[in-house]
């Protein structure tokens, strides 16, 4: 016999969109990923930009102090850089490139909804907390029934797996998408 739907087996409504009860939250590997993948892209962009910088300044002749300077400032830019990224792509789409990659994005605990630039900018500043020490914010991810780290918790975020809407069906509300029962 082959394997198919029982007869008595009906479809059921179910509306179009996640409720609170169906989120999926994003787990420590899935995360820890994006983040490597984010990471690669700001690193690549800063060394890329840093080695321009650098070339360009070969050609001169600069005291050391200057050098020094010019050294700290681009420190300091890398710095802005990474912080600026997090907050942009999370206050814009609510996921970064990685993000995206992996299908996760980050949204407010309370309301479900995408965050803004200022809760953004505290979700970098936080993150920061998570890693110290020995990356002990993160391991809350695994014992947290929406998998929080620490610095979800602290700016009340979490991350989820983002659903889209099967390809042909209109996300509105007052249609529905029709799944079997079991």
């Amino acid at each position: 016999m082959g394997r198919g739907v029982h007869p008595d087996v009906i479809a059921v409504a179910h509306p179009v969109g996640v409720r609170e009860a169906e989120r999926q939250y994003a787990g420590l590997v899935t995360r820890t990923l994006a983040f490597a993948i984010d990471i690669a892209i700001i690193d690549a962009a800063a060394l890329v930009t840093g080695g321009i910088v650098a070339l360009g300044l070969s050609a001169l002749k600069l005291p050391d102090e200057v050098k020094t300077v010019l050294a700290a400032v681009g420190a300091a830019l890398a710095l802005v850089w990474g912080i600026g990224y997090f907050a942009w792509f999370w206050s814009a789409a609510g996921q970064t490139p990685g993000d995206r990659v992996l299908g996760l994005q980050v949204l407010r605990a309370d309301t479900g909804r995408p965050i803004h630039m200022g809760r953004a900018i505290a979700r970098v500043g936080a993150l920061v907390l998570s890693a110290i020490p020995f990356c002990a914010g993160f391991v809350m991810i695994l014992f947290d029934d929406r998998r929080r780290a620490l610095h979800d918790r602290l700016v009340g975020t979490v991350v989820v797996y983002r659903t889209e809407p099967a390809a042909g069906v209109s996300p509105r509300s007052d249609e529905v998408a029709l799944r079997l029962g079991p």
